[in-house]
């Protein structure tokens, strides 16, 4: 059984549908590439599999590991083990980000019936993680995300999922608006917890970040479906070809 998956989904926004029958599978330690071009339903998968306010499925079905993830509130989809990094972090003033990270931390564990990390703990694991992504220890106690560089923002986004160790995550075009070497730590820290038992899902719009993120798969998702499915070649042939052959076989 599949960790993730995504069976005729329909979905979309204000009324506008946006997905119209996409169908996925994910097992356990697969890396998915899913490419397209502007519009072509990227984030509005991302955001229904998180449960985004406002995107609502209105067809087909998504199970995570068994369960019906409509059946499950976002929080509820965090604490079993799926994770979304964002394209646009969000700013959160006046929160730090250590005391954001450890909140975030307990609150899944204690919904998982787990104890608590204490302070020693919690502080260990962080600054672990924290040094395997070349971040400062300054940026820990800075507000979550406020003044970050693009760079930073999303290199806080890796910490975090690193922090919660998710089973399933899913990074919204986390390459979007990094330089080369903050695009190589990011991934570096992603190719840190690829595992057996976890999977990840690469949404992107080029194919340099899987470069240093190598696919097991790679899809084309264009006008709210899957047109193709291949391996690493084909996102090559699309940075070469350009996403037109494939928004026609969208429409046929």
């Amino acid at each position: 059984m599949a960790l993730l998956e995504v069976k005729n989904l329909h979905a979309g926004i204000d009324g506008k549908e946006i997905l119209r029958g996409l169908d996925l599978a994910v097992n356990a330690g697969e890396v998915h590439a899913i490419m397209g071009p502007n519009g072509s339903g990227k984030s509005t998968l991302a955001y229904v599999l998180a449960g985004k306010a406002g995107y609502e499925p209105t067809a087909g079905e998504v199970r995570f590991a068994g369960k019906n993830l409509f059946e499950m509130e976002a929080d509820e989809r965090a604490a079993a083990g799926l994770f979304l990094a964002f394209q646009y972090p969000l700013e959160i003033p006046g929160v730090a980000t250590m005391t954001f990270l450890r909140t975030a931390l307990n609150a899944q564990r204690k919904k998982r019936g787990e104890a608590e990390l204490s302070t020693p703990e919690f502080i260990k694991k962080v600054r672990e993680a924290a040094g395997k992504l070349a971040i400062e220890q300054d940026m820990l106690r800075r507000a979550v995300n406020v003044g970050f560089s693009g760079g930073e923002k999303k290199r806080n986004e890796i910490l975090q999922m690193a922090m919660l160790e998710p089973r399933l995550a899913v990074l919204d075009e986390t390459d979007s608006g990094l330089d080369i070497d903050a695009l190589k730590i990011v991934a570096d820290g992603v190719n840190r917890l690829r595992s057996r038992e976890r999977a990840f899902v690469v949404i992107t719009h080029y194919q340099r970040l899987l470069n240093y993120i190598v696919p097991d798969v790679v899809h084309v998702l264009s006008r709210g479906r899957i047109v193709k499915t291949g391996g690493k070649q084909l996102a090559l042939e699309l940075e070469a070809r350009g996403y037109a052959e494939y928004q026609e076989e969208a429409v046929a």
